[in-house]
């Protein structure tokens, strides 16, 4: 058995003295991890980075052992964000994130290419925020729970959308939800009008937002990982500061 596809490394744990154990999300194959034997040691200290894009050649004597990777880096995305604490943490979530609520080897192609237009967009401060929390709304979608924004869950009307409905993750306009507020998930503008930018504090509400169904309906009521926690408190901090 084996096959050549493309991958974003998401993790890598040390096996034995010199190999490692790396879970990709792979174009065509989904989470799919492998054995690279001599991985841990100098020469490939920098490929096996979380975000990490690879040409990766898997093999195995048979489809449901572990196998063993040959990987070639294609682009080194962490060592681009070394200076950018933000978006280096929005990287490490996103990577946890698909590692732990992707079903392993089922494939994902639009979780895959939702990833990789996230990491692309940590070059421009302006628009990552937004790719980043419509990715994660997008792997909610990817798990069978879509949030639905088209208009009021109560009225019908389209305009002054203000709240998610904790219940249905259904939108709900500021009159008619006004007596349940206390109850209500806030709704960021910049969700539901691509014009508007996304702040900080947009980007903190967002992702309470996405985190609440995530942990809800993709992890079963268990916690989140440690590394999107993470991001999230950097964010928390930064307001704080400002």
């Amino acid at each position: 058995m084996d096959w050549i596809d493309r991958g974003i490394v998401l993790t890598a744990r040390k096996h034995g003295e010199s190999s490692l154990i790396v879970s990709l999300l792979t174009e065509h194959h989904g989470r799919h991890a492998g054995l690279v034997r001599g991985g841990a040691g100098r020469r490939n200290r920098g490929v096996y980075q979380p975000g990490n894009l690879v040409n990766a050649q898997w093999r195995a004597r048979l489809a449901e052992h572990l196998g063993t990777y040959t990987c070639e880096l294609l682009e080194a995305k962490t060592a681009a964000l070394l200076d950018s604490p933000l978006e280096l943490a929005a990287l490490q979530s996103a990577s946890a994130m698909t590692e732990t609520a992707l079903p392993e080897r089922e494939n994902h192609p639009n979780i895959f290419n939702g990833l990789l237009i996230v990491l692309e967009s940590f070059h421009d401060q302006k628009i990552w925020p937004t790719v980043y929390v419509k990715w994660e709304l997008g792997l909610l979608k990817e798990l069978g729970f879509g949030l639905d924004v088209s208009c009021c869950a109560a009225t019908g009307q389209t305009d002054d959308l203000i709240y998610i409905s904790p219940k249905t993750g259904r939108a709900v306009s500021r009159q008619a939800g006004e007596p349940y507020r206390d109850k209500m998930l806030s709704l960021p503008e910049f969700l539901i009008n691509p014009e508007v930018p996304c702040g900080l504090p947009d980007l903190y509400n967002a992702l309470k937002l996405s985190g609440y169904f995530l942990e809800r309906h993709a992890f079963g009521g268990a916690s989140l990982p440690p590394a999107r926690t993470r991001f999230v408190d950097r964010i928390r901090q930064r307001i704080k500061v400002s």
